[in-house]
Order: structure tokens, then C-alpha cells, then sequence
């Protein structure tokens, strides 16, 4: 069984925080429920390679949003996703864990994030399954430094 990697969106796929507006082939601007979100269109093929590794998992307040707006923009297929009942809060994450320690309970976990707190780093370090938090700058989202350590953190997992 190949482990979880729990995939929030803003700040991940969904970028911001930048000075400058992004540009280029990249980038495309789209509006999700009236609000423009700058969407890393090079977000798709990563977690394209990151899905041969792992068993990818929306874990954003955008729940089931992320499937009606990013699969055909990423060109990745619908994800399940955790569902906060409400419970989503701007500029932290500690508010996901409780599903998200639910929906991984027994098996390794990775989680890729732009607002970890310090309670985030408390629950992977006690956890009892391998568990891996990938911590991102937003105006950035997924870079290829993260594809590489999560492929490498993955196969040390495989033994490989």
C-alpha cells in the first residue's frame, strides 16, 4: 500500500503572496467561486510523478471545490478529499488535523502545506507511522526541490 500525501491547495497549487504578478506559460489566472486564484499550472505534472509514489488526498478548506476546478487545469484525475465540516481557518493548519489523523491512521503519511504550526510538528513527531510535513513558501507553492524529497522520503519507505 503506498503511503498518503495530503495536498493542500493554497499556497501549493494555488499561489500567493508574490510582489510581482506571475507570468508565463506556467501560470494561469482562473476564478474559483468569484475570486482569482494565480494557479501553478506546473503543479499538474509534479503531482502527476507524485502520484506513481503516493496515494494523493485534497487536504484544503477547498474540500470537494478541488476536483470541480483542478483536474482539468492540472490535468490530473479527481482526488478524494477530507472533509472539514467548516472547520477551515486562513494562515494556519493545525485545524486539519484531526481528519487528517483519521484518514491516515496506519499507514506513513506525507503532507504538503504553506501554514504549518507548531502543532503540526507535534502530531508528525508522534505519530506512530512514518509521517513526512513539507512546508512551502506560497508565493512559490510546489517546487521540484519538494517532487525529489517526497520521491526520496517514499522510497526510503519501500526500502528502496
Amino acid at each position: 500500500m503506498r503511503p498518503i500525501l495530503a495536498v493542500d491547495v493554497d499556497g501549493v497549487i494555488s499561489l500567493f503572496g508574490f510582489e510581482e504578478r506571475p507570468e508565463g506559460p506556467g501560470i494561469r489566472f482562473e476564478m474559483v467561486d468569484g475570486v482569482p486564484h494565480c494557479i501553478s499550472l506546473v503543479a499538474g505534472d509534479r503531482l502527476r510523478r507524485l502520484g506513481e509514489w503516493f496515494e494523493l488526498l485534497w487536504a484544503t478548506g477547498w474540500e470537494d471545490k478541488a476536483n470541480f476546478y483542478l483536474p482539468n487545469l492540472l490535468g490530473i484525475p479527481e482526488l478524494p478529499h477530507i472533509s472539514f465540516d467548516g472547520a477551515a481557518r486562513f494562515g494556519s493548519a493545525h485545524w486539519k488535523l484531526g481528519p487528517l489523523d483519521e484518514y491516515g491512521q496506519g499507514r506513513p503519511l506525507a503532507w504538503i502545506d504553506d501554514s504549518f504550526d507548531e502543532s503540526c510538528y507535534e502530531w508528525a513527531e508522534k505519530r506512530s507511522e512514518p509521517t513526512l510535513l513539507v512546508p512551502t513558501e506560497p508565493h512559490l507553492g510546489l517546487e521540484e526541490a519538494h517532487v525529489a524529497a517526497l520521491e526520496f522520503w517514499a522510497g526510503q519507505l519501500d526500502g528502496g
